[in-house]
C-alpha cells in the first residue's frame, strides 16, 4: 500500500518522513514539516486508515511498517530519519526493527515499546454515537463527542477529520470500523522478527513530563529493542508536546538530526 504523502523542499538532503498518531493525519505536521524543511527533505504521511491513505481492515505494526517501508522505495530514498508520534512512533520502531537498512535514526515522540491498557473506549463510544447520516454541523458533532470525552482540546483533534463526502453528507476520514476491530493490535508492543533483533542506530526519545506514556519500567523495553537510545524530557507538556511546545520540540529533533550527518 502506497500511503499518501507530501513532500517539503524536496531537493534538500537526509530526507526525515514524519508519521502521526492514532485518529491523526499527515497534515497535523505541517508547521513543524515546514521549519524541518528549512534544512532537509521532509515527508510526511497519511498511516493505513487516516487521512488520504487507502482503508484496510487489518491493522497492525507489522502490516503499518510495511506500508511505510513501501512509500519509502516508491519515493526512491534509500535511508530515512524517521520520527513517530504515539501510534506513529510504534509504527516508525516496527520499522526500524524490521528493516533497518532504511533507517538512518529513529526520533520517537511520547511512546514507549510497550504494551498499554486500553486509552480510548470512551471516544470509540462517543465518535461511533455521532449520527453522520443526520448530522448538521461540526458543533452538533462536537457537542455529541464531549459528552464522552471532556477535554475539547482532544474533540477538536479528532474532528479534524470530519468532512462532507461527493454526497454531501458528512464522515470521517479515519476508518473507525477498523480501528476498533484491531485495537488490541494498535495496543500491542512492536516485536522484532527475530528474537534477540533491535535496531542500534542513533534514537532520540522525547517526553512530554506531565504525560504518563513513558514511565520508569519502561526502561527495559528502550533498552532491550533500542539500545543507543537518549532520553530528553520537555517540561510542562503532556503527550501532544509537539503541538504544545512546537518550537522546542522542533529545536530538538533539529539538533539531534545535525549532529548524526
Amino acid at each position: 500500500m502506497l500511503l499518501n504523502s507530501q513532500q517539503f523542499n524536496p531537493l534538500g538532503s537526509n530526507p526525515l518522513v514524519v508519521l502521526h498518531g492514532l485518529f491523526g493525519a499527515q497534515d497535523n505536521w505541517r508547521s513543524q514539516a515546514l521549519i524541518w524543511a528549512q534544512d532537509r527533505h521532509v515527508i510526511t504521511m497519511d498511516l493505513r486508515n487516516h487521512g488520504m491513505s487507502g482503508h484496510d481492515p487489518l491493522m497492525d505494526y507489522d502490516s503499518m511498517a510495511a506500508d511505510v517501508a513501501v512509500s519509502i522505495d516508491e519515493l526512491g530514498l534509500e535511508k530515512v530519519d524517521l520520527l513517530g508520534h504515539s501510534m506513529g512512533g510504534k509504527v516508525a520502531i516496527q520499522l526500524a526493527l524490521n528493516q533497518s537498512q532504511l533507517v538512518r535514526s529513529l526520533v520517537v515522540a511520547d511512546i514507549a515499546p510497550v504494551v498499554y491498557e486500553p486509552r480510548h473506549d470512551a471516544i470509540l463510544i462517543g465518535l461511533k454515537s455521532i449520527d453522520l447520516v443526520n448530522l448538521k454541523s461540526r458543533k452538533q458533532a462536537l457537542d455529541a463527542l464531549i459528552q464522552f470525552e471532556p477535554d475539547p482540546r482532544i474533540c477538536q483533534f479528532l474532528l479534524k477529520s470530519l468532512y462532507k463526502n461527493e454526497i454531501g453528507e458528512f464522515a470521517l476520514r479515519y476508518n473507525l470500523t477498523a480501528i476498533e476491530k484491531n485495537y488490541h493490535s494498535i495496543s500491542a508492543a512492536p516485536k522484532p522478527i527475530n528474537t534477540n533483533a533491535n535496531y542500534d542506530g542513533p534514537t532520540l526519545v522525547i517526553k512530554g513530563a506531565d504525560s504518563q506514556y513513558i514511565l520508569p519500567q519502561h526502561k527495559t523495553a528502550f533498552e532491550t529493542l533500542l539500545p543507543n537510545t537518549q532520553l530528553k524530557v520537555m517540561a510542562g507538556c503532556g503527550h501532544w508536546l509537539h503541538a504544545e511546545k512546537p518550537e522546542l520540540f522542533c529545536g530538538l529533533v533539529s539538533r539531534f538530526l545535525a549532529s548524526k550527518v
